[in-house]
């Protein structure tokens, strides 16, 4: 389920724009993915942003909403700016897009997402999407732990690497100017079944977590250069890169 939001007042688009990792005025023409982050770089909430009649809106995950908005009216202090719940519901798929559909920014394959009077979607297996092109989920992939640029914000134009302050910038910019990250998200093949959180071992030593499985594949943080060889999770098997 998910919950929409408006963002309005003469403020609203600076005051987001201080917030977030992506740039608020691409919603302009379309739909953007940013992400709230904590002070330390770590992530508090990931959610779309879109504009519709001059206004602002933010979609996110029902189980995060309370928290985004609470820590959006945090900041807000004397900014004028009001945020308050929309009637706005979502539908998406994978098929031809309706009229008034915006793209996914994540990646072609998720398809689309419609705002308006009806939520819902087409069927589409989203999990077996996710797990072929390591699309982290809120909740699930994504928790207070996470660092974007692990997760693939990058790739995922979660992030906006030129467009100024943010809370969290500072971290998440050393990072994007590393040579290489030494952990993150990746697709590995599985053989068997474990539950999700469950943790992944090299010769008895550990190297990441199980996240979501999908068929023969899944997504896991590895540490990358302790995932060779072998890979265990529980009673299942694993194997990076994924075949």
């Amino acid at each position: 389920m998910r919950v929409i939001h408006q963002i309005q007042g003469a403020d609203a688009r600076s005051f987001l724009q201080g917030l977030i990792t992506n740039d608020v005025d691409k919603a302009a023409d379309g739909l953007i993915y940013a992400a709230i982050l904590t002070p330390q770089g770590k992530y508090l909430a990931d959610f779309f942003v879109f504009e519709k009649d001059g206004v602002l809106h933010i979609d996110a995950a029902q189980e995060i909403a309370p928290s985004l908005i609470q820590r959006l009216n945090m900041y807000r202090l004397r900014a004028d700016v009001q945020i308050t719940p929309s009637d706005l519901e979502v539908r998406r798929g994978t098929g031809p897009a309706p009229a008034g559909a915006l793209a996914d920014p994540r990646h072609p394959a998720l398809g689309w997402r419609l705002y308006g009077a009806d939520g819902g979607d087409d069927g589409t297996d989203w999990d077996a999407i996710r797990v072929a092109h390591c699309i982290p989920e809120t909740g699930i992939e994504l928790t207070p732990d996470t660092f974007i640029l692990e997760a693939g914000f990058g790739r995922l134009n979660g992030v906006d690497f030129k467009k100024g302050c943010y809370v969290g910038q500072e971290v998440t910019a050393r990072m994007k100017h590393k040579t290489e990250l030494r952990k993150g998200l990746a697709t590995v093949s599985i053989t068997g079944t474990a539950p999700t959180g469950t943790p992944i071992t090299a010769e008895e030593k550990p190297v990441g977590t199980l996240f979501t499985s999908a068929g023969a594949q899944a997504i896991a943080h590895l540490r990358f250069d302790r995932a060779t060889g072998p890979l265990k999770a529980g009673e299942a098997r694993l194997s990076y890169p994924a075949d």
